[in-house]
């Protein structure tokens, strides 16, 4: 999985497609915090612990347009992983631009 993501990621590099790439720490080191004007937040420890999909990373990637980002998701989905894990979605979500004042 590590050789195959580094690969990914050197090849996006060198395209100029690459902005930045992370993973996320374990869901039991994340924190939920909830709230509304007049009102304290609400802190909850590991609010992903009985979900079964969790953000593992993200790429900000600079491409040409939606079918190439996809054709970048659908190469993702091939990476290795260990026998009998689940199938897990890459999600694709443009970043918002500010609306103009």
């Amino acid at each position: 999985m590590v050789a195959f993501m580094g690969e990914l990621n050197e090849e996006l590099a060198a395209s100029g497609e690459l902005l930045d790439a992370q993973g996320f720490g374990p869901p039991s080191e994340a924190r939920f915090v909830t709230g509304a004007p007049g009102r304290e937040p609400a802190v909850t420890d590991r609010p992903y612990a009985d979900t079964e999909v969790v953000a593992a990373g993200y790429w900000l990637l600079e491409c040409s347009g939606l079918d190439r980002v996809t054709e970048i998701a659908a190469r993702i989905t091939r990476c290795p992983v260990p026998a009998g894990s689940p199938e897990y979605p890459v999600v694709i979500r443009p970043v918002g631009e500010a609306p103009s004042a």
